[in-house]
């Protein structure tokens, strides 16, 4: 009779098991899809800004020189990156408050249509000085709503995630985040091949812009799919939310004290690893290495592409033994290996241009007093005054690699190139018209002296080493996927659920917002100015360095830990 019984209920049981368990995964699914989607559109948003940024350049800052130009353009960009900590603690805070999913639809929203007005936005030569300041608000806007949207999208999938699994469950997020770049990538290319370069540099850049706002009512759709985490609504049935999660979060050292070593012992590193193999490989490439925009962007999509994987590789692996392990390790590696992959990279890239430099490299011999720094925001500095300031204007608006070599107080500055040695115009006491033939002479002689020496104007595409190339920006890849695959999970985990939110995402945004987002404008600044190409990667360096030793010393391990309080 008991087993009659027991044999008439138990498929009833099994049933009711498995669609629980069913319902469950589908609904672990839900989350990650589409918090991960709408992850993914709005990194598209925010990384089509920096694969544009040479037609933006000439777009909305025409009123001055092509390099100060395209360094504004760069910061611009980085005005989106420099608010996105302001936009964590305003999203952030609703977020602990209100709740994880309506807050980030609303950064979602904001991103959206922010970045949809970009496409429409009229030029510089059409509405003068207007077309920046505008192009610039709606940066800020756009590096507000991801602030936001980040700590919540990782908060939200993090707190329904089963245990051991909340480093492959975020990597999605982490990895949808390149696949953002990826999309943003492919339109870009695809529309260049379709259109033509010169039909693209006149209206088609706006087409990717004006094509995201069919992708933010596709992610808005889904989201609102999404019910509240299970982790906030237990806490908000219960009344133990925080009712000041900003105070709370940094204002009791037991907090803040994880938020600092979160950002100077994980984020900043990884942050400034990002941006170097994702962005700073590109500009390298073009402004640097002189190689065709349309060949750096394939080669770098295909890296992309295979590294992508690597995200999910290196969350499972920190599920098993631990996340410091994985970040700290990537911060090394990347200390001691950018300066060599970089070299590398310009052998593989534009061996002419490394020959060159190899055989005949330039060298400015001039006073350092008489020598200004090769950056002007305003474009105002005509750096025709002095006969330095002549010859590095000239170098350094032609990309040309150069050593400084201090001589006597009041010499006239000398460029060497190889054995070659020509003497810069001293403008001191020339009529305006006399110094402007002054200049050109000296600037054809050193075009000559460039070309006898065999410096390129553009990389031959027969002579770069495509292979090569995409293995080289590869292991930069893999530099990228290691410290940020864990980052989402060890960040939750860092902190309590009723100040997760809040805690979070203001490190994360510190780190990539300034420490990253100012690396592009940064690290080509610092190549304009010394001349070395090779300057701009003490950025990186310097911080995945000291990342390194903070993490090693004091980021604790998380990944066995409960987050449910």
């Amino acid at each position: 009779m008991s087993l009659q019984g027991k044999s008439s209920e138990d498929p009833t049981a099994v049933e009711a098991s498995l669609s629980k368990r069913h319902k469950a995964t589908q609904n672990e699914k839900l989350v990650i899809v589409a918090s991960s989607l709408g992850t993914m559109f709005e990194w598209y948003d925010f990384y089509l800004y920096g694969l544009l940024a040479t037609y933006i350049s000439s777009q909305f800052f025409s009123g001055v020189n092509d390099t100060t130009a395209f360094i504004l353009a760069l910061a611009a960009f980085a005005a989106g990156f420099a608010v996105r900590p302001f936009g964590s603690l305003v999203f952030g805070r609703i977020g602990d408050i209100v709740g994880r999913k309506y807050t980030f639809l609303v950064t979602m929203s904001l991103m959206g249509l922010s970045t949809f007005a970009v496409g429409l936005l009229p030029s510089y030569e059409t509405i003068g000085v207007a077309a920046p300041i505008i192009l610039v608000g709606l940066r800020l806007l756009q590096g507000l709503a991801v602030g936001g949207e980040y700590g919540g999208a990782a908060t939200y999938v993090a707190e329904h995630a089963p245990h051991g699994k909340r480093g492959l469950y975020t990597s999605f997020i982490q990895t949808t985040a390149t696949l953002g770049l990826i999309v943003s990538l492919m339109l870009v290319i695809g529309l260049r091949y379709a259109i033509g370069e010169e039909a693209f540099s006149d209206w088609g850049w706006r087409i990717p812009f004006l094509v995201s706002v069919l992708l933010l009512a596709v992610s808005l759709w889904i989201r609102l799919k999404l019910a509240e985490s299970p982790v906030f609504k237990r806490m908000k049935e219960e009344g133990k939310t925080s009712k000041a999660p900003i105070r709370e979060a940094f204002g009791q050292w037991r907090h803040a004290k994880f938020a600092l070593i979160a950002l100077f012992g994980a984020v900043a590193g990884q942050a400034v690893m990002g941006y170097t193999g994702q962005f700073y490989t590109l500009f390298y490439l073009v402004k640097i290495l002189k190689v065709d925009p349309g060949t750096a962007n394939v080669m770098i999509a295909i890296a992309l592409v295979l590294g992508t994987p690597f995200f999910v590789i290196f969350a499972w692996l920190s599920d098993r033994i631990g996340r410091k392990p994985i970040i700290v390790t990537a911060c090394l590696i990347a200390t001691v290996a950018y300066f060599p992959a970089f070299r590398a990279l310009t052998y593989a890239a534009n061996p002419a241009l490394a020959a060159a430099v190899a055989s005949s490299p330039v060298t400015v011999i001039a006073d350092s007093d008489d020598c200004s720094v090769q950056f002007d925001p305003v474009g105002s500095n005509t750096f025709d005054e002095t006969s330095c300031d002549i010859a590095k204007a000239y170098l350094a608006t032609s990309g040309i690699n150069y050593s400084n070599v201090d001589a006597a107080s009041g010499s006239i500055a000398l460029v060497k190139i190889g054995n070659l040695v020509i003497g810069a115009p001293d403008p001191a006491g020339l009529s305006p018209e006399a110094k402007q033939q002054a200049i050109s002479e000296f600037r054809s002689k050193v075009a000559a002296g460039l070309d006898a020496a065999n410096y390129p104007h553009q990389a031959d595409p027969a002579q770069v080493n495509k292979p090569l190339v995409v293995l080289i920006l590869f292991g930069l890849m893999l530099l990228v996927t290691a410290p940020y695959a864990p980052l989402a999970a060890m960040l939750v985990e860092l902190f309590p659920a009723r100040i997760r939110y809040t805690a979070m995402s203001l490190p994360y945004h510190i780190g990539n917002g300034w420490f990253g987002g100012f690396l592009p404008s940064a690290a080509f600044a610092m190549v304009a100015a010394t001349g070395d190409i090779y300057f701009g990667l003490w950025y990186p360096v310097i911080i995945a360095g000291m990342t390194f030793v903070v993490g090693a010393l004091f980021l604790p391990e998380t990944f066995r830990r409960n987050i449910d309080d």
